[in-house]
């Protein structure tokens, strides 16, 4: 039996024309609880109090803190978890909005998973020579509090020249509308790339006008724990903020290409070692 990774040609060409595909299932329950057990270990060591009131936590801002997270396991938590005080109003593994960006280079569990037959088969299939995993993300998408994923694309903040990125989005848990599901733009990828996000002795800034969209456009991708949707990199998408009493935990992994491809300067993630020499054949 074919990895789960391996696409038919019916499913490239679904790929091809929508810019994202649904593959379900993909993931086994084994695989699901591994990650998902490892992520609580990961939080319940993170220093400071499980309990309400500790301040030593750090916001979801594009700031220093972030841009230096690209290479080890960062800790970043939701706006709504702080009080005025500044200080958390809820445990931390309730409060907590993503870890990232290198689980698939520092944490043995998700190295073992991102590095699996399954994901490599994606990426033959797509034919990329060689593919690198460029960042990872646990998301958490807390009850009541997750955040929004406003409109986006992912090429915006991890652009190579000429532009490769691809999203491989695992659900840890059932993904529904109510909890804040991916939601995209149909064939909005073939519209190419409408803004690139600059990190330059400047500061931090947009090259071109963030575009708005109708949400009239978009559509649900809701999708069962163990099922991956891949995204391209140009493809529109978003989630809503999470109002329901269900978290929605996902595992998120970017893989870009090295063969004939180069990292922009410019991206906010610059690595001290280059992508391309973090390719393992």
């Amino acid at each position: 039996m074919p990895p789960a990774g391996s696409l038919t040609a019916e499913q490239l060409s679904f790929f091809d024309a929508n810019g994202y595909l649904v593959l379900e299932p993909f993931s086994s329950e084994e695989d699901v609880r591994a990650l998902r057990e490892r992520m609580a270990e990961l939080v319940a060591g993170i220093g400071g109090s499980n309990s309400t009131g500790s301040c030593e936590h750090h916001r979801m801002e594009m700031d220093d803190f972030y841009f230096k997270s690209g290479e080890n396991i960062s800790f970043f938590y939701e706006d709504k978890a702080f009080g005025d005080d500044g200080c958390l109003k809820q445990p931390k593994e309730l409060s907590i909005r993503l870890v990232g960006h290198a689980l698939h280079e520092h944490d043995p569990v998700f190295k073992k998973f991102s590095s699996s037959e399954n994901i490599s088969s994606i990426f033959s299939s797509l034919e990329y020579k060689r593919p690198v995993i460029i960042q990872s993300r646990y998301i958490f998408k807390q009850p009541g509090i997750g955040a929004e994923a406003i409109p986006h694309q992912d090429n915006t903040y991890l652009h190579t020249e000429p532009p490769s990125c691809i999203g491989l989005w695992l659900a840890l848990e059932d993904a529904t509308v109510s909890n804040g599901c991916l939601w995209a733009i149909p064939g909005s990828h073939k519209n190419g790339l409408k803004t690139q996000m600059i990190k330059d002795e400047s500061g931090t800034y947009f090259d071109r006008t963030v575009p708005s969209y109708d949400q009239k456009e978009f559509v649900p991708l809701e999708v069962k724990s163990g099922g991956l949707v891949i995204i391209h990199g140009d493809l529109v998408h978003k989630s809503f903020e999470n109002l329901s009493p269900t978290s929605r935990h996902a595992y998120v992994l970017h893989v870009v290409e090295t063969k004939g491809c180069e990292w922009s300067k410019g991206n906010w993630l610059q690595r001290k070692i280059a992508p391309e020499a973090l390719y393992v054949s």
